[in-house]
């Protein structure tokens, strides 16, 4: 038989080691966002084609980003700015937050480019079959054309650490990049 003591120590662990205690919280994520949404539109939508559009893209992979902005990890004075106070649950309810909204149509005018479909199949296996993200993979589909040829070049050139995403890169052509982004950018949501 348990005594008091151990028996409490073994609820609480239980109680702090709980998803319940760590779950994001979506009404304090939208709270914290509004300082985002200057740069990244209202309800995680951009209207700037710099600046990436963080509504549905997935919770894990934003609060992943917040963490490297945070950390310096991944490179931004604006980024690092904004993160270099957040603690873990800020993070996790901006990310779920941002996670929770719809992404609109943001189709660029200019018209999808043929060929540009083959030239993605080597993303599908990360960002998933419609490049809509998967695990802690992010969204492409989608995202601003713009944002995403700059990240890409920010890759091929290794301003910009990402892993498996620098040789990825590196093999592109700027025109493969040009085509992958606008493609990537206009995919149906």
């Amino acid at each position: 038989m348990l005594t008091f003591r151990p028996a409490l120590s073994l609820f609480f662990s239980f109680f702090l080691l709980s998803p319940i205690v760590h779950s994001a919280d979506l009404e304090a994520g939208k709270i914290l966002s509004e300082t985002c949404q200057g740069c990244h539109g209202k309800n995680g939508n951009s209207t700037n084609p710099q600046t990436p559009n963080l509504a549905g893209q997935r919770a894990i992979y934003l609060e992943y980003q917040l963490k490297a902005f945070q950390s310096g990890k991944r490179s931004n004075p604006l980024m690092q700015a904004m993160a270099k106070n957040l603690d873990r649950q800020e993070m996790k309810n901006i990310a779920a937050y941002f996670a929770s909204l719809s992404l609109e149509n943001t189709t660029q005018s200019t018209p999808s480019i043929k060929g540009a479909e083959t030239k993605i199949a080597r993303c599908t296996g990360c960002h998933g079959k419609s490049a809509i993200g998967k695990s802690g993979f992010p969204r492409l589909a989608g995202q601003r054309s713009d944002y995403l040829k700059k990240q890409l070049l920010n890759f091929k050139n290794k301003t910009r650490k990402g892993g498996p995403m620098n040789s990825i890169a590196s093999s592109l052509s700027e025109q493969d990049i040009e085509e992958i982004s606008i493609y990537l950018g206009n995919l149906s949501l």
